[in-house]
Parts: C-alpha cells; sequence; structure tokens
C-alpha cells in the first residue's frame, strides 16, 4: 500500500460555485477512488480561498461582515461538493487560523528570496494579478478574461525573486520532474516562463485590508496568491509537522486559467522552501456553452446546481466525466445532456440492469461462480495517465457490448425454447460481464455502481424503479 497525495484548486468564494468548480472536484474524485481500490492510502484536500479585495468589496457590496460573507460562501462550497457525490478528506479554509499561522511562517522560510520595492504599472482585480507592459499592449489595456481595463497602481511591495528559480524551474519542466498534463500545456507554460518577472507578493494595507498580515510589517498584507498556494502544505501541518509521508503531490488538478500561478509560481516556492515538487499537474479545459465562454453578461452561465436537481448526482457526474474533455475546451449544451441522460445513461446502463434482472429472476437463475474482477491493463494504463474520459469510454464500450451480446445470444428465446442449460450459461456469461464493467465504472458511478453489485449479489431482484428514469 502506498500513500497518495491529490489537492484540488481552492476556489474563491466571491460567489456561488459554477461548473468549473466541479470539473476541479470531479476529476479528483475519480483518481481519489481508483487509488483506494487500488488499496493505496489517500488524502484529498479541497478547501477555499477567502482573502483578497474582491471579497472584501463583494462583502461590503452585500452589507454583510466579510467573516460572516465568508462563512457563508465556503459553507456553499462544501455542501456543492457534497451534492456531487465527492469525497474528499481534508478541507481548508485560508482564514483558518492554523494556515494564517502556518502561511507566516512559509514567509519567514522565504525571506532570502523576497525583498521590497516600489510597483508602478498594471493590475487586474479580476485574475488578482499585476500585468507587464507587453501583455497589456497585447492586450490592449483590457483583460481578456474579465472584460475591464487594467488599473494603474504606484505601491511599494515585497517582491518574491522568481529570477532565482527560473533556470531550476525550466529544468524540471524540460525533465518531467514536475510533469504538466495535457503535454501541449508544457510548451505554453516555458514560453510564460521566459518572460515571467519577479512576482509581486504583497499589497499596502492601505489598499487590502483583509488577507493575512505580513509577519514583520504592519504596513503590509499578502497577497492573495502566496496566501492561496501554500494552503495545499499547510493542510498538511507544515512547516509545524513532518509532511514526507503526503509531500510531494502526486496529483494537481487546475484550471488551465490559472496553470502559470502552479507551474511556475508554487514551483519557485517550494524549491525556495527546498521542498520537492509535485509529481504531476492536471490542467483541464473550459466549459463552453454552446461554443461560448460562459459569461454572466451573455447569459449563458450554467448553474451546476440545475443540472443537479434536474437529474442527481450520478447523471451530473456522467456527463461532465465522459462527455467534456479531461484536458481539452468542451461544450455544454441542455439538449447533449438530456440526449446522452436518455439514450445513455438511461437506455444503456440502465434499461440493461433493468432488463437482465428480469430475465435472472424470472428464469430462477443465481450466479453460480461470481468470477474475482479487477481493472484491466488497459482501462489502468488510461486511468495512471489520467486520462480519465478515455478510461471512461472504455468501460462505456463495455456496458454497450453486453447490450449487444444480449440480443445476439437472445436468452428469451433459449428460454422459450426450454435450453436452460444454454440459458444458465448464457446468463451467468451476462452477469459476469456486467459486473466486470460496473468494477471498470465504480470510479465514475460509485452509487449507481454499488446498486449494481447489491441487485447482482445473491438472489437476483429487479430494481423496483429505474436506476435513470427516462424524461
Amino acid at each position: 500500500m502506498s500513500k497518495y497525495y491529490i489537492t484540488t484548486a481552492i476556489p474563491y468564494v466571491n460567489g456561488n460555485p459554477h461548473v468549473g468548480h466541479a470539473l476541479d472536484y470531479l476529476l479528483a474524485d475519480v483518481c481519489s477512488r481508483y487509488q483506494k481500490s487500488l488499496k493505496n492510502e489517500v488524502r484529498f484536500q479541497a478547501g477555499t480561498d477567502e482573502h483578497g479585495n474582491k471579497i472584501y468589496q463583494k462583502a461590503k457590496e452585500t452589507d454583510v461582515p466579510v467573516q460572516e460573507y465568508v462563512d457563508k460562501n465556503a459553507k456553499k462550497f462544501q455542501d456543492f461538493i457534497a451534492d456531487l457525490g465527492v469525497e474528499y478528506t481534508d478541507f481548508i479554509r485560508t482564514t483558518d487560523e492554523d494556515h494564517e499561522r502556518r502561511v507566516q511562517q512559509v514567509w519567514e522560510k522565504m525571506a532570502d528570496h523576497i525583498y521590497l520595492a516600489k510597483y508602478d504599472g498594471w493590475y487586474c482585480m479580476g485574475c488578482e494579478r499585476y500585468v507587464t507592459d507587453k501583455e497589456y499592449k497585447e492586450n490592449n489595456g483590457i483583460c481578456p478574461d474579465h472584460q475591464k481595463p487594467y488599473e494603474k497602481l504606484s505601491e511599494e511591495n515585497y517582491y518574491f525573486r522568481l529570477s532565482d528559480f527560473k533556470d531550476k524551474i525550466r529544468e524540471a519542466i524540460s525533465s518531467h520532474e514536475i510533469l504538466i498534463l495535457p503535454e501541449y500545456r508544457e510548451k505554453e507554460i516555458l514560453k510564460l516562463l521566459d518572460d515571467s518577472p519577479d512576482v509581486s507578493i504583497s499589497r499596502p494595507k492601505s489598499q487590502l485590508t483583509w488577507g493575512v498580515p505580513v509577519p514583520g510589517d504592519d504596513n503590509q498584507v499578502m497577497y492573495v496568491w502566496m496566501d492561496a498556494l501554500s494552503n495545499y502544505i499547510t493542510v498538511l501541518g507544515y512547516p509545524e509537522n513532518d509532511i514526507s509521508d503526503f509531500w510531494p503531490a502526486d496529483v494537481q488538478f487546475v484550471g488551465k486559467d490559472i496553470l502559470r500561478f502552479h507551474a511556475i509560481l508554487w514551483p519557485a516556492m517550494l524549491m525556495a522552501l527546498d521542498l520537492p515538487l509535485p509529481k504531476t499537474i492536471v490542467s483541464h479545459g473550459m466549459i463552453l456553452v454552446n461554443g461560448q465562454k460562459m459569461s454572466k453578461s451573455i447569459g449563458n452561465v450554467v448553474d451546476p446546481l440545475e443540472v443537479l436537481d434536474k437529474h442527481g448526482d450520478e447523471a451530473m457526474r456522467y456527463f461532465f466525466l465522459r462527455h467534456i474533455d479531461t484536458f481539452a475546451d468542451s461544450d455544454f449544451t441542455w439538449d447533449k445532456f438530456e440526449d446522452a441522460y436518455n439514450n445513455e445513461l438511461a437506455n444503456d446502463l440502465g434499461n440493461l440492469v433493468q432488463r437482465l434482472a428480469t430475465m435472472c429472476k424470472k428464469n430462477e437463475f443465481e450466479l453460480s461462480s461470481k468470477e474475482q474482477f479487477d481493472f484491466s491493463d488497459e482501462y489502468k494504463a488510461l486511468m495512471n495517465e489520467f486520462k480519465f474520459k478515455d478510461a471512461f469510454d472504455y468501460a462505456w464500450e463495455k456496458v454497450q457490448a453486453i447490450n449487444k451480446r444480449i440480443d445476439d445470444t437472445k436468452p428469451w428465446m433459449l428460454a422459450k425454447e426450454g435450453k436452460t442449460d444454454e440459458l444458465n450459461k448464457v446468463l451467468e456469461e451476462l452477469v459476469n460481464s456486467l459486473l466486470k464493467a460496473t468494477i471498470h465504472l465504480s470510479p465514475f458511478l460509485p452509487k449507481t455502481s454499488e446498486k449494481i453489485f447489491a441487485i447482482f449479489d445473491g438472489e437476483i431482484e429487479p430494481p423496483k424503479e429505474p436506476l435513470f428514469p427516462k424524461n
């Protein structure tokens, strides 16, 4: 048994959970369930990022005390994770006293690479990020992600000397000491690294009050990325505790929009702390709606709670893990979702279970030799490379093959012709095939898999209600 550590990016709690957050959690949950099925001891981190001006201003707009505001929104994310059927082991909030104390210790341990200097340039509040003159010009002074003009800032900040580590980061990425997936993102990061300046890691308290105080300087507050990225190790107890049982992380799941922070700034911070780098960073794409990026102004934002309310967590897991690419941008429409639900989940799987269980019950069939099932080598290869959509497709092909086998063998005709031995042999093969397919489905559809195992365990009993009622 090995120890395995999985992390997810901690979302900013200035709004409600969205489907992008769901992807982080679902991918991590699939990974966690798969690793646990291999008998590995898993720690799975989730959490919330609760400092910064965006949160402070949002709380003021809603006329709610900031701590009350973040408490309320942090609970929304915890409830959302539970509604997705996701099971984490550790939940961290950046307003936790333990985290705030530990992140100040992290700052002090990196002190040799931190200096005070004046910043005069551009800033995007939406990204919580400073922007180079080159980037400002390329984007014509407007943030492409938030469609708002960059702000001109002139203030004294602490800087993290990223330049101390750029060569080491480049070598770590090129040698795959830290593996960035998908592989084409690696080239993007290496190009960004070339132009990456030293990083501002604080703001004057006069400009930012809601945050962790900089150790030894009452006039400065930690900038959100320094605070947020540290959560992956503070949640394990660093630097007060030895974290070597679970660090380095085996995999960190992030959206492509924040990959640069996780693949450049985060490794530099770890190098400054003399800690090993995460083994793999998996960067997933964005969810588009009818080919467009989701936007409140366009009015095409998909509320994940609406998806959950409509068909439940297993249906949402099915669509977002099989029809949304693990790595690339993918499209969501309600038509696609309903089609996948009715024609695949309800028909291919739900109808198969009902149909096969009913035939077994009607013909008084009991499974005489239940096979010992394990993941196939092909499936394990896909899962180990984090190609979850491909692994799900592989499992689903097994489900479709069973449906075809039923049509080919026609068990109902064997029953009608009184060929009992042949019928029992066919039913045994079909049930074992379904159980084998279900093993491969279990990291993706855990509740459904449990139901299927229960239906075909011992005296086979058809479900009283369809697993997935059609619309």
